[in-house]
């Protein structure tokens, strides 16, 4: 494929961006073997926003999700969250613990244990063992579980065992678990990956009612349902952003069709 030109923006310093700056990345180069994963990247995220990451294999796109989680490391740059704190100066349990969460492509719950008891431990996560062993819900949080569990549909579920749900209901009880923890940021890492149409849909239901409620990032390739998430794209190639817009827009870019169809 012919290397397609791109223009680097930086972004400025915390006081330049503007309050509603939830998430931003500034310069970020990230290199493996000289290979650069990113090379000089900078995004801007506003807080309660959802936007959808999309880009060819290679585009950095996983690369970035470690950065902002601390899983990796820059080479170069700074990954500001709430205007104020470095990401890149924490591991990836302070930047946990700071509000961001992360849901890989694989579901992680635990399959032993009921919908509802999942939730639960997801919530006293940050008690330590023994206080989450011994410890009864509040009022509060039993209420904060009720409320997850609308939100990913699965109320009639609560006290099944997780692992006799199917892939897709794994990957919204996943993302219950991220919510009642109060993440701030929520990260989805091909959410929809392995699932049915009408699982598919009912996914994107759930991403589109937490805009305005919890600041979420989907790197994802299916592009029809990028396309029912009706969020703001932006587009990686060569580990820094191509462009930016509705989907519509990058669609008919005609840089972006050369990146996609290797022309």
């Amino acid at each position: 494929m012919r290397k397609v030109a791109t223009t680097a923006t930086r972004v400025a310093q915390p006081e330049a961006v503007g309050p509603t700056a939830h998430l931003y990345l500034d310069g970020v180069t990230v290199a493996f073997d000289g290979f650069k994963a990113l090379n000089g990247l900078s995004l801007i995220v506003d807080k309660g926003e959802l936007r959808t990451i999309i880009g060819p294999n290679g585009a950095g796109k996983t690369t970035m999700l470690d950065v902002i989680t601390g899983k990796s490391k820059p080479d170069e740059g700074m990954v500001f969250f709430n205007n104020q704190v470095d990401l890149t100066k924490l591991d990836e349990s302070a930047i946990a613990n700071l509000g961001i969460g992360r849901k890989f492509q694989k579901p992680t719950v635990f399959e032993t244990l009921t919908v509802w008891q999942n939730l639960e431990l997801a919530l006293k996560a940050r008690r330590g063992i023994f206080r989450t062993l011994v410890a009864s819900l509040t009022d509060a949080q039993s209420d904060r579980i009720e409320e997850a569990l609308e939100i990913i549909g699965l109320p009639s579920r609560r006290d099944v065992l997780a692992g006799s749900l199917s892939h897709g209901q794994k990957q919204w009880l996943e993302i219950g678990m991220l919510w009642v923890q109060d993440q701030e940021v929520l990260l989805l890492d091909e959410p929809v990956a392995g699932m049915t149409d009408g699982e598919r849909e009912q996914t994107a239901g759930i991403i589109r009612g937490m805009v305005g409620q919890r600041t979420v990032i989907v790197v994802e390739h299916d592009m029809q349902f990028v396309r029912s998430l009706e969020a703001r794209v932006t587009v990686l190639h060569e580990g820094r952003v191509l462009t930016e817009g509705s989907l519509d827009a990058v669609q008919n870019n005609p840089t972006v069709v050369e990146v996609y169809l290797g022309r």
